[in-house]
């Protein structure tokens, strides 16, 4: 019997319908995903099953009945479990206290032993190495991602529904994952899973729904559609040469760096930036590729030579990175790249007021280059008075895009350029980095998805414990010789 259901729902925001007549039926025991672009209407379906919004017209039926839910914790008091996409956590509080918030174990004397016991046990389930004592704030990404997995987990949920769970986890904890969802599902647990990693829907879902423009456009049992397949149903088209074809780099060194250190993290690190270069870096998380990255650009002390154009630079904080022509494009849009809360304006223009006046800012100006970012980069925004936050990852991400490139900087560090972006908006922004290589500037790319290091850049080096370990190019640059660098499996490629 079905136990989460949508019957002919739509949903609409004022004026504007963002769904329409949406059929949807999660069965027990079943791994149920949905795939679609960024802004097709997973997320409000996601959160009318979750609780957190209601249909405009259509019905939620739970075991077979019509169910209205006046809040999230109402739908989770039912079993109904979200793991969001931005995390739920409390900062300042420890990884147990997280776990257990709202559901606290001991009354008005808290048993914090016993939450502590608890959450270890889950963690351990989780092959997760956190303590539960460790305040949220001082975990990385992924470590968060395996804190609210282990917090759904441990409120034994009848159906679980999951957005982009895997986008920050290592392939470990990828793997991790996977051995989870399998246990839920033998347990009688009906998931959804929504990804725009489609190996993983193709390994994962035994149903397959297919959302565009907020309507149902495929329905797929288990291998009867291809990850091609799923691309071209999702963006209506088919998705030829998804990579562009790479450049020719001059010899000419744009950037070269000599024996950076970043304390505990970095260890003397060298290497050459060519002029019209996409260069690579890989690793698994944790490696120091983002901690490199924030060496090079001033937002963590370094020591070590850097030169751009043959002179040499000291870069002590970001504004000194902007003033040589390097530009950093941070891997967490939401928390530390774009103001959620402020308009597409604001946001774009934020590191280069100067430029929009001294005393009083030149408004029209500002517009004029919002205008110019929105066609340059495809921001697709139903209002220019809207908040950054209210747009669809795909967008956010052009727009930190488009701000990066506001300084117009000749180095662009660009840390995981696609995470929880859908495969259209993957396509246009791969363009947009082969575009500024082929305009002569110099590109680094940062990425845990192997296939995008190597589709997108000439070179790949690759770190290991903080230090550089080898370099793939050309013939060389595949899967297996990355992951055996990273992993500390074989020597140095050619």
């Amino acid at each position: 019997m079905t136990v989460l259901a949508l019957q002919d729902v739509s949903k609409s925001f004022g004026p504007i319908e963002v769904l329409h007549n949406v059929d949807l039926a999660l069965e027990p025991g079943e791994v149920h995903a949905l795939i679609g672009e960024n802004g097709a209407g997973k997320s409000t379906i996601m959160k009318i099953l979750g609780g957190f919004l209601d249909p405009t017209e259509g019905q939620v039926m739970l075991d077979g009945q019509p169910v209205t839910f006046s809040s999230g914790p109402e739908a989770e008091a039912a079993g109904i479990l979200v793991i969001h996409q931005e995390f739920n956590l409390a900062s300042d509080l420890s990884v147990a206290a997280n776990v257990f918030l709202g559901r606290e174990i001991g009354g008005w004397r808290l048993d914090h032993a016993a939450m502590r016991k608890q959450t270890s046990a889950l963690l351990e389930r989780l092959h997760s190495p956190i303590s539960p004592e460790t305040l949220i704030r001082d975990l990385s990404v992924p470590d968060r991602q395996m804190v609210e997995i282990a917090k759904a987990l441990s409120r034994n949920a009848r159906v679980l529904i999951m957005d982009e769970p895997s986008a920050v986890l290592t392939h470990r904890e990828v793997g991790t994952l996977y051995e989870q969802i399998d246990r839920l599902r033998a347990e009688g647990v009906a998931i959804l899973y929504c990804s725009h990693r489609l190996d993983e829907v193709a390994h994962l879902a035994d149903r397959i729904t297919v959302l565009r423009d907020g309507s149902v456009v495929r329905r797929a049992m288990r291998g009867e559609l291809d990850e091609d397949s799923m691309a071209a149903a999702m963006v209506g088209r088919e998705l030829q040469d998804f990579y562009p074809p790479k450049g020719q780099p001059s010899d000419e060194p744009a950037l070269e760096v000599s024996s950076l250190n970043v304390p505990g993290k970095v260890h003397d690190v060298s290497f050459t930036l060519r002029k019209g270069e996409v260069l690579g870096i890989s690793g698994l998380v944790g490696s120091g590729r983002t901690e490199l990255a924030e060496g090079l650009v001033g937002l963590r002390a370094a020591s070590g030579e850097i030169r751009v154009n043959g002179q040499s630079v000291a870069i002590n904080r970001l504004r000194d990175a902007f003033d040589a022509g390097l530009a950093y494009l941070t891997e967490d849009r939401k928390e530390a790249g774009l103001l959620l809360d402020k308009g597409l304006r604001e946001n774009l223009t934020l590191a280069t007021l100067e430029r929009f006046g001294k005393f009083r800012l030149d408004v029209a100006a500002e517009d004029a280059a919002m205008d110019k970012a929105t066609g340059d980069f495809d921001i697709r925004a139903p209002s220019r008075d809207m908040v950054a936050g209210k747009l669809s990852g795909g967008n956010q991400q052009k727009l930190l895009l488009a701000k990066t490139m506001l300084p117009d900087p000749q180095i662009i560090i660009i840390d995981e350029p696609t995470r929880g972006i859908d495969v259209g908006t993957k396509s246009q922004i791969y363009a947009f980095i082969r575009n500024l290589s082929a305009e002569g500037r110099s590109v680094i790319v940062i990425s845990s998805e192997m296939t995008e290091v190597i589709g997108l850049s000439d070179r790949v080096l690759v770190m290991r414990e903080g230090r550089l370990v080898g370099q793939v190019e050309e013939d060389a640059m595949t899967e297996d010789n990355i992951v055996r660098l990273a992993m500390g499996v074989s020597g140095e490629a050619a």
